[in-house]
């Protein structure tokens, strides 16, 4: 009676410690980040016809921002696990908005390039920082914290591509200066964000200083963390590549297989990308309660027959498998990246910069090698070959079951 008794205590507890407030301002930041991001690639066809560029310029801005979009990461996590930053936020926001405003009056191809890059160096010190935040706030939710600040970010990616076709596209490349707004808004709430953390992270810091700080999980060696860690990073590169295949080529797939309208291929694919950030959210909660790796092995594995079957139905079924997909496989990342912190717990920065630089760096070589792929065979092919990705899910099995082991 005393031991159920004391575990509500510590229920009630971590229920309370949960900062709502804090979780939501930064999902609500990360919406922002993300939403400038997606704007980058909308602005492509209108920096070809100004600078007269050919596709292998257009492959090396996508190169850049890709690079200082993931490189980065797990290096600035490291650094802020030894020296914590809690305006490091803020500042990140800052340079975005210093990328964005030179990309819109950007007037040689030296000066793109230097401004994608700012906004890639801007992301890579916001995702490992917020995410460190996210499991701070999260009081024992860290599965839920994770997905209501990724959930933010997959909004963000679903809805800038819509407002880059209502305002960018329609009015030319230098009203994106406006969307500065949405930096500015975003730097803001950074600032309250850094002076609630303030406090946490230099308290954290001292612990560190007296040997307090746990860097791996107690209950397992260093080479099971580390094998682990190397698994769970094999899961994120089937899942970025495979969808890479959809995020950049499934509206050239519905106008080639279908014959639908550019206009209605966007639709499709913004469907897509609804579906995925639905699906972020549900994979953290459901981590906490019946364990992260039953998660991973029903998002990576689970989305298989779906894959498999997505190249040879109709259009209609296409839709109504792609929404599937993108609901189950997007839950897998939440889980992934909490069981990659809770194995590594003094090295939350650096992890979630590893994780998120990861799954930036697979996005973007999956497009580029995916694109290499359909130019030498066709799309079809690309999609067949795809479809067989989820099925390395299968090596979750060889992951500890670190809700037995707690």
């Amino acid at each position: 009676m005393e031991t159920a008794s004391a575990q509500r205590n510590i229920l009630r507890e971590t229920k309370q410690l949960t900062v709502y407030s804090i979780l939501f301002s930064i999902s609500f930041s990360h919406m922002l980040n993300d939403t400038i991001q997606s704007l980058i690639p909308s602005i492509y066809p209108l920096l070809k016809d100004s600078f007269s560029l050919n596709f292998a310029q257009i492959g090396l801005i996508q190169l850049t921002f890709q690079m200082t979009a993931s490189i980065f990461q797990p290096l600035v996590g490291s650094f802020t696990d030894k020296r914590p930053q809690p305006f490091s936020l803020a500042i990140g926001m800052s340079i975005t908005l210093i990328g964005l405003i030179f990309i819109s009056f950007a007037s040689s191809y030296p000066a793109i390039l230097l401004s994608v890059a700012l906004i890639g160096t801007g992301s890579s010190i916001f995702h490992p920082e917020s995410s460190k935040i996210a499991y701070m706030a999260s009081g024992g939710k860290r599965g839920l914290a994770q997905s209501i600040f990724q959930v933010g970010g997959n909004t963000g990616t679903a809805v800038g591509p819509l407002l880059a076709a209502l305002v960018i596209v329609r009015f030319g490349r230098s009203h994106a200066v406006y969307f500065g707004i949405l930096a500015l808004i975003a730097i803001v709430v950074l600032i309250y964000v850094g002076k609630w953390a303030k406090p946490k992270l230099l308290r954290l810091k001292a612990e560190r200083r007296r040997g307090k700080v746990v860097e791996y999980h107690t209950e397992l060696s260093k080479r099971t963390v580390h094998t682990s860690v190397a698994i769970l990073l094999v899961l994120i590169f089937s899942k970025y590549f495979y969808l890479a295949s959809i995020s950049s080529y499934y509206t050239f797939y519905l106008i080639e297989k279908f014959h639908v309208s550019i206009k209605y291929s966007q639709i499709f694919l913004f469907a897509f990308l609804a579906a995925a950030a639905a699906g972020t959210y549900f994979g953290g909660p459901l981590g906490d309660k019946y364990g992260r790796k039953y998660v991973i092995w029903f998002s990576i594995l689970g989305v298989a027959p779906f894959t498999l079957l997505l190249p040879y139905v109709s259009l209609f079924w296409t839709a109504v498998l792609s929404v599937i997909i993108g609901f189950v496989l997007s839950s897998a990342f939440p889980a992934i990246l909490v069981y990659a912190q809770e194995l590594m717990p003094g090295k939350i920065g650096m992890i979630s910069g590893l994780f998120f630089g990861f799954a930036f760096g697979m996005g973007g070589l999956g497009s580029a090698m995916l694109g290499l792929l359909a130019d030498a065979t066709d799309i079809y092919f690309v999609y067949h070959v795809c479809s067989f990705l989820p099925l390395i899910g299968l090596i979750t099995w060889k992951l500890p079951d670190l809700k037995k082991i707690r």
